[in-house]
């Protein structure tokens, strides 16, 4: 399987772009993992809120195939601790799924029509964080999962 995190927009902290470089290696070691970004939208200024969220939507949609599962990363998905998570991904792996893609929406969320072509949504916490931290963060729950998978040490009960 296949592990893709979507994301509208560019990382620019230089911190943030070197670790998630850093769990992205690591992560090479246990599963194919590769973070896509979709371009801003130019003149998004001159744009309403549903207008970007559908311009976004357009293209997050032309970038999946058909047969990609795709879980939303949305303050209204399921939350699950790291054991969770890592047993979902476990199943996910055992199903047959090609490619998993997550996804990261632009500021204002996702469009209707991104919502009804996604398997599932999952919130990383109650709490809100930047889109940028989104990406560490999940990055290295990732890796995390994929430790705990393979019984080594880097999480702790």
């Amino acid at each position: 399987m296949k592990i893709t995190l979507m994301v509208v927009g560019k990382t620019d902290n230089k911190h943030f772009i070197a670790s998630i470089k850093e769990y992205v290696d690591r992560l090479s070691h246990y599963i194919q993992f590769s973070i896509q970004e979709i371009p801003d939208i130019k003149n998004s200024k001159n744009l309403s809120e549903e207008q970007q969220k559908e311009k976004e939507g357009q293209q997050i949609l032309s970038s999946l195939d058909s047969s990609d599962d795709v879980i939303l990363l949305d303050d209204k998905g399921s939350q699950y601790t790291s054991l969770e998570f890592s047993e979902f991904l476990n199943k996910k792996m055992c199903s047959g799924v090609r490619r998993l893609v997550f996804i990261v929406g632009g500021p204002y969320g996702f469009s209707k029509e991104v919502y009804d072509r996604a398997n599932g949504k999952c919130s990383l916490s109650k709490l809100t964080f930047s889109h940028q931290m989104v990406r560490l963060i999940f990055v290295e729950q990732i890796y995390r999962a994929m430790t705990i998978l393979k019984g080594e040490p880097y999480h702790h009960e």
